[in-house]
C-alpha cells in the first residue's frame, strides 16, 4: 500500500526521534503534529481523536498490532520477553456508575461485568479478563488482559500514563520501512 508523504516523514525521522526520548508528551513534552496525527489515523481507519499511548516499565508498543478494530483504535503491548501482554483500545462514548456493568469486557461478552471505581477510572472484571476503563473527553479507553497474564497493578500503570502521542511516540507506532510490506 502506498503511503502519502505526509505519513512517511515519521518513518524517515524514527532513528533521529527514538534517540531523543519518548516519555515527552507526558511529561512537558507537546503532542504530535495534528497533520502527522490526522495521517496516521486516516491510514488506520480511525478517527485522530481515538489514538492515545501508553507507557509501562517492561513494556512496548507492537507496531504490527497498531490499527482499527471495530471503529476503535487499537495497540497490543507486548513484555520484553516478547510475548503480547495487554491490549489498549480507545473508542467513542462514555463510561458511568450505571453503563460500567452493561458494557462487555473485550471478547468476554456472555460473563458479568463487576465495576470498581479507581481514582478516574473504572477496574472492570469478567471471567479471566480484567480492565482499566479511563473516560476521557468524549472517548473511553480500555486497558485489557487475561487477569492470570498481567496483575492488577500493571493495567493500573497503563492507565495512569495513557495520553494523546508526542512525535516520537506517534512515530513509534508506524510501521518501519523494513516490515511495512508484510
Amino acid at each position: 500500500m502506498m503511503r502519502p508523504a505526509r505519513a512517511l516523514l515519521p518513518l524517515l525521522l524514527l532513528p533521529v526521534l527514538l534517540t531523543t526520548g519518548c516519555d515527552a508528551g507526558k511529561n512537558g513534552g507537546t503532542a504530535a503534529d495534528s497533520a502527522d496525527l490526522d495521517a496516521a489515523a486516516r491510514d488506520w481507519g480511525v478517527a485522530p481523536e481515538l489514538v492515545y499511548v501508553t507507557e509501562v516499565s517492561g513494556y512496548t508498543v507492537f507496531q504490527a498490532s497498531v490499527g482499527a478494530y471495530d471503529d476503535e483504535f487499537v495497540a497490543a503491548y507486548r513484555s520484553e520477553e516478547g510475548a503480547t501482554k495487554f491490549g489498549l483500545f480507545v473508542g467513542s462514548g462514555t463510561m458511568t456508575a450505571e453503563s460500567c456493568p452493561e458494557q462487555p469486557l473485550g471478547e468476554v461478552s456472555d460473563k458479568q461485568v463487576t465495576c470498581e471505581h479507581d481514582g478516574d477510572a473504572w477496574y472492570r472484571t469478567a471471567g479471566d479478563s480484567h480492565e482499566y476503563a479511563v473516560p476521557d473527553d468524549g472517548v473511553v479507553i480500555r486497558l485489557i488482559a487475561d487477569s492470570d497474564t498481567v496483575d492488577r497493578a500493571v493495567l493500573r500503570k497503563a492507565a495512569e500514563a495513557v495520553h494523546r502521542p508526542d512525535d516520537a511516540e506517534l512515530a513509534a507506532l508506524l510501521p518501519t520501512t523494513d516490515n511495512a510490506d508484510t
